[in-house]
């Protein structure tokens, strides 16, 4: 094991760890007055370089934004570059997932009739990089001629140079009838993970890890899709096709877990691949929130896949664990920050942080 490949990885990473924002930070920015009071206190933290950037030409929520954005898209190159050059492929299509919600977020935009200035300014990028690069596909200036196409379905033909024409143009009449970006959206990422998935194979010998990571991730997004079903009193005919596959929990065990009752039921139902997931019971049933669901299943997931992945530090492992950590905190930030501007009470926030209670 001395020799291992991942000996410099792990030599590079280890001492980054720290910079994560430990739990007094998050209780520290949750009692934030508003968002440029957020900006302040993020200031005394390693988010300091990136706030003062980010100032200089905005302010309020989407100052804060860009600057989580920076010191993220950073922390995703600093792990790409300390990855051996046998970890590469996976990494890169790990990382391409960026790539995804940025075009999702941009034909989201083309589907709302949004301008350039104010998604661009929501991409996940450093403003001079964005977090997906990584993967080779795509450039800022490439998001940029996206965002510049007068429709939807000019963007969508712009898409078949990076790749993901055949996904998309199929999908392109039936969103001129129905307008419903789903579909289209729904098939962007099943190519993800599709990718991803395949990068992953089995010929170093520790992508397995990877694996799990991704095929939890599926789940705990199937598993959301039938708790929101759920509350929308949708039939399981319409869900099971918005399925995505690859995880462990597959399809057809969809409707014998839809069959419960009421939400409540189904978190029951749930708990057998998630243990946590009924603490979401008392938001939902107080105010018919599905948010305390998902902050258990994120908190679940986050907590099993870290304790796998840093069982084999001189592996992948220590690369994932450090991108799990940076997207977990920049979502937790994120979710502050946009609460904050909202008006809710730390005591409110802070149950549905999943960094403090790692």
């Amino acid at each position: 094991m001395a020799g291992s490949p991942y000996a410099s990885a792990l030599g590079r990473l280890k001492p980054e760890f720290p910079a994560y924002l430990g739990k007094d930070a998050y209780a520290t920015l949750a009692t934030a007055k508003d968002p440029n009071d957020f900006a302040k206190l993020l200031e005394t933290t390693p988010y300091a370089a990136d706030v003062a950037y980010a100032r200089a030409t905005h302010t309020g929520t989407t100052m804060v934004e860009i600057a989580i954005n920076r010191t993220f898209v950073r922390r995703n190159r600093h792990a790409y570059e300390a990855t051996p050059y046998a970890g590469r492929l996976v990494v890169a299509a790990y990382l391409g997932r960026w790539d995804i919600q940025n075009i999702e977020m941009i034909l989201s935009a083309k589907a709302l009739g949004r301008t350039l200035t104010e998604t661009e300014d929501h991409l996940v990028s450093s403003r001079e990089t964005p977090a997906g690069l990584y993967a080779g596909v795509m450039t800022l200036d490439d998001f940029r001629l996206l965002l510049g196409q007068p429709t939807l379905e000019s963007t969508v033909t712009a898409l078949v140079k990076y790749g993901y024409g055949a996904t998309v143009l199929p999908l392109v009449e039936a969103f001129e009838r129905t307008h419903d970006i789903f579909p289209i959206l729904l098939a962007l990422d099943r190519q993800y993970y599709r990718n991803v998935l395949s990068a992953a194979r089995f010929f170093q010998g520790d992508e397995w890890a990877v694996r799990g990571l991704i095929q939890s991730e599926i789940d705990v997004r199937n598993a959301l899709l039938l708790l929101k079903g759920k509350n929308a009193a949708l039939p399981v005919d319409e869900l099971v096709p918005r399925w995505l596959d690859g995880g462990t929990v597959s399809s057809s065990q969809a409707p014998d877990l839809y069959a419960a009752r009421d939400v409540p039921a189904l978190a029951e139902r749930l708990a057998s691949h998630f243990p946590s997931v009924g603490e979401g019971n008392a938001q939902f049933s107080s105010e018919q929130s599905l948010t305390g669901y998902e902050v258990a299943l994120e908190r679940d997931r986050t907590t099993a896949e870290l304790k796998r992945l840093k069982t084999y530090p001189l592996s992948l492992g220590v690369i994932f664990s450090y991108l799990l950590l940076a997207e977990v905190e920049r979502r937790d930030l994120l979710r502050l920050a946009i609460g904050r501007l909202y008006g809710i009470s730390s005591e409110r926030l802070m149950p549905l942080l999943v960094s403090p209670r790692l």
